[in-house]
């Protein structure tokens, strides 16, 4: 069994460590510390928990060669499943609403991966019922990234430990990250709290100023993915002392996204709303410079959003 890992790992993509880089978009504004997480093997930083939770339960015995692993995930959590599936001899089948881009199907399928949908009205909470009614039905492992403590505890053991060890003189003061399954930020949080780091952590939501029929899963705004209320078990707003929320317009988080692209930084949305809640949490800890957020995911999976709206024109 665990040989089966070792071997896979001689020749398999693995996930991590990923730079952690300055950056400062602006002459006046303050330098955050970014993790370059759309530089693992699927292009997401879904990768750690997807590589984390699978070896834990091949360890366990849960799964072997010829599995079927089920999730529930609008996106990058089933893109990355798919990958690591594929390298360990799993079968994979992803669970998603209706109206999620072309190009996150198109990947999860060219992975040999299966899509099954739900209605896009059913949302995520839809596409998780689907998913635990598939795994009872056949004896599939669900892998359940909005409950399953892995996920937190891949980016507290592997990106936090990663972080301490990159950022300047080993310390954090703040991180800030959107809010899906809400691994990334309990993850690390918990790395930096348990290294003896006075972190703050700031949530980044992002708000709509219009109407939008689109809107994907349980997100706030449909132009940001992946940011989602009311799903994960994960995010215990009570277990993380000093939580601070910062609203960003999705509009100032696209303009962002836009201008890290347009720096080099081949980011989907959710990097322009990490950033811009990042700067926030600067200023509130008086121009901090030990502020860390994550860039998690690449912008090819959203060519055919919004996001590259006037410059798709041949």
């Amino acid at each position: 069994m665990n040989s089966f890992i070792s071997e896979l790992g001689r020749y398999s993509s693995k996930t991590g460590p990923t730079p952690l880089v300055p950056v400062c978009l602006d002459s006046d504004g303050p330098t955050i510390w970014c993790k370059l997480e759309f530089l693992n093997p699927s292009g997401s930083t879904k990768d750690r928990i997807a590589r984390h939770i699978l070896e834990k339960a091949w360890r366990r015995g849960d799964i072997r060669a010829g599995s079927r692993v089920i999730e529930a995930s609008s996106g990058s959590t089933s893109i990355a499943l798919a990958l690591h599936c594929a390298q360990m001899g799993l079968k994979f089948t992803a669970v998603m609403p209706q109206g999620v881009s072309n190009e996150r199907v198109w990947m999860i399928r060219a992975y040999g991966g299966e899509v099954e949908f739900v209605a896009k009205d059913a949302g995520i909470a839809g596409a998780i019922a689907r998913a635990d009614e598939l795994a009872r039905s056949t004896g599939a492992f669900a892998s359940r990234q909005f409950t399953n403590p892995d996920n937190a505890e891949a980016h507290r053991t592997f990106t936090g430990q990663e972080i301490l060890t990159q950022i300047p003189g080993g310390v954090v003061d703040a991180v800030a990250s959107g809010v899906g399954t809400g691994g990334t930020i309990v993850g690390l949080y918990h790395a930096f709290r348990d290294a003896g780091c006075p972190v703050v952590p700031f949530a980044a939501r992002p708000v709509t100023r219009q109407s939008f029929p689109d809107f994907e899963c349980c997100s706030f705004s449909g132009r940001i993915p992946g940011v989602a209320e009311g799903i994960s078990t994960l995010f215990r707003p009570d277990e993380l002392p000093g939580l601070r929320t910062v609203e960003v317009a999705d509009d100032l988080a696209l303009e962002i996204t836009r201008r890290l692209i347009a720096r080099g930084f081949p980011v989907g949305p959710s990097s322009g709303l990490n950033y811009a809640a990042a700067i926030e949490a600067s200023r509130a800890l008086d121009g901090s410079e030990r502020v860390v957020t994550v860039f998690p995911d690449r912008m090819e999976r959203y060519f055919s959003t919004e996001l590259f709206a006037g410059i798709k024109e041949v």
